[in-house]
This record gives structure tokens, sequence and C-alpha cells, in this order.
């Protein structure tokens, strides 16, 4: 897949929170039921991902959604 330059700090976000939580994408896909291709997609920018799939990674990461984007600077 192609990183999508817009997609890739949402990305970064997911992993900084992801790793500071002592986190493998193995484990968030588990919390997630995301596949973990699919999350590892996300955090590369590779993946336009939905609000649910937003939701689902902000209450396995414990942060509010908008967190995912505000925190990082995304907007």
């Amino acid at each position: 897949m192609e990183t999508d330059q817009d997609l890739v700090p949402l990305g970064e976000a997911v992993r900084r929170l992801r790793k500071e939580r002592g986190l493998t994408q193995e484990d968030l896909s588990g919390l997630t039921e995301l596949h973990r291709n699919h999350i590892g997609g996300i955090e590369r920018g590779e993946r336009n991902i939905t609000v649910k799939t937003v939701l689902a990674l902000a209450r396995a990461l414990a942060v509010s959604p908008d967190m995912l984007f505000i925190e990082y600077q995304v907007i």
C-alpha cells in the first residue's frame, strides 16, 4: 500500500501511544479486534480509517478520540 502523507500524523500518534503503553501491534489488535496488519497500515499512514476505528483505537489506548488528533498536532 502507498503512504498518504495526510494520514501519517495520525498513524504516528497511534504508534507513540501504543508504545507508551507497552503494547505490541498484536496487543492493540486484540484490544480493537482489528487485524495486526491493519494496525501496521494505520501506523504507516497507509489506511484511511473510519470513525468507528478511531473510536476503537482511542478506547484501547485509553484516550479520548480527539487526543489522537490534538495531542500530536494532526489538526
